[in-house]
């Protein structure tokens, strides 16, 4: 079998020169090339084929070519498939992270959904609530009208019953006018009993031999002082007796007492009259008056410090406080006037009450009969019935 025109020689098989390797031309056929001898496998120690064996070598190698190709056509085949193939592949995946997307935005939308459904569960029971507070305070509301209105109606109907000619705060002004007229007449009948003048006025032949002793001459001021007399001013007498203030050392030159005596008569005439007034006023007396003519007292409610023992005191130890009751004489007791001028202090100070109780003021805390003809005069007033 003769070598083929394509076919190498053994010559050149034999001699070592490069073999030219096969390789597809351009229209994909195959041919050869010539290549470096360092490149080609076993170059350094060729193999020498003897010319019986070319032939079978020769086979050997046309077929390892057809082997060659057919599995480069395979493989080309194979290469395209697998191209399809991962193509196919890349659209699924490219389909599935779409669906990927889809499924997270579903998902986010199924929670917004969720959340805006309990928002929105929570809001109406909020206002189911609110609804039945409403409720309750519509029926409240309706409860109060209704009250306020039934207290309207009442209110209108007792002001008809005030108002008017026959109403009752007509009937109440009149009540009251009647009132303070029967109080008026009845502080007239006292201002009768107990009438308080200026000494001046009465007759010589009616003074008190008194007047024209050496002591009402020697009298200062001071002394003047409870019967109301200012400077050019008569002191002032009730049923002509006047009230003294004597001090110790004067008080001790006297053996029969006259002026004494008349002094204390005068005071339970005072305390007499005020004690009707403020019972007709219907004023209770903050500081009450025990009656007794000449001998009446004047109640004082004071409280009064007791110490346990002089140690305690001395150590400051608490004391025990209580309330009693101290009465002060309106009559002067032998060399003591202290307690009598108290009395007289107190007696003024309930003259005082009964003033501010009509709207009046004091004229003074040592102007005793001076407040009494005060106090009648503006109650027999024809303003104190107007006001």
């Amino acid at each position: 079998m003769e070598p083929g025109p394509s076919s190498p020689s053994p010559s050149s098989a034999c001699a070592g020169h490069p073999t030219p390797a096969p390789e597809e031309d351009e229209e994909g056929g195959r041919g050869w090339v010539v290549v470096p001898a360092s490149e080609v496998p076993g170059a350094d120690a060729p193999k020498v084929i003897d010319w019986e064996d070319l032939q079978q070598e020769l086979a050997r190698v046309w077929s390892l070519s057809a082997a060659l190709a057919t599995a480069r056509e395979r493989k080309a085949l194979l290469a395209a498939r697998l191209q399809s193939a991962l193509e196919a592949r890349k659209a699924s995946v490219q389909q599935d992270n779409e669906l990927a997307e889809i499924r997270e935005r579903v998902q986010a939308r199924a929670d917004f959904m969720w959340d805006l459904k309990m928002h929105t569960k929570k809001m109406t029971e909020d206002v189911d609530d609110r609804r039945e507070e409403l409720r309750i305070k519509i029926r409240t509301l309706s409860t109060t009208s209704n009250t306020l209105s039934t207290a309207q109606n009442k209110l209108k109907e007792a002001d008809k019953l005030l108002s008017g000619e026959n109403g009752l705060h007509v009937r109440l002004k009149t009540v009251e006018r009647m009132l303070r007229t029967r109080q008026q007449y009845m502080t007239a009948q006292v201002a009768h009993l107990y009438p308080v003048r200026p000494l001046i006025e009465r007759s010589p032949a009616n003074k008190p031999s008194f007047l024209n002793s050496s002591i009402l001459k020697t009298r200062d001021a001071e002394s003047m002082a409870p019967n109301g007399s200012q400077n050019g001013q008569a002191p002032l007498a009730i049923l002509g007796l006047q009230l003294s203030k004597l001090t110790m050392k004067k008080t001790g030159y006297f053996s029969d007492k006259t002026e004494i005596q008349n002094s204390a008569t005068a005071l339970g005439y005072v305390a007499h009259a005020v004690s009707l007034i403020a019972s007709y006023l219907d004023v209770p007396l903050r500081y009450p008056l025990r009656l007794g003519g000449s001998r009446s007292y004047v109640l004082d409610r004071a409280p009064s410090v007791e110490s346990s023992s002089l140690a305690s005191a001395i150590s400051s130890a608490p004391l025990s406080t209580t309330m009693r009751t101290m009465e002060f004489p309106l009559f002067f007791e032998s060399q003591e006037t202290t307690r009598s001028a108290y009395a007289i202090f107190l007696l003024n100070k309930d003259i005082e009450q009964l003033l501010n109780h009509i709207g009046a003021e004091s004229l003074g805390p040592r102007h005793v009969l001076a407040n009494l003809k005060q106090l009648t005069t503006i109650v027999q007033s024809q303003q104190y019935i107007s006001n």
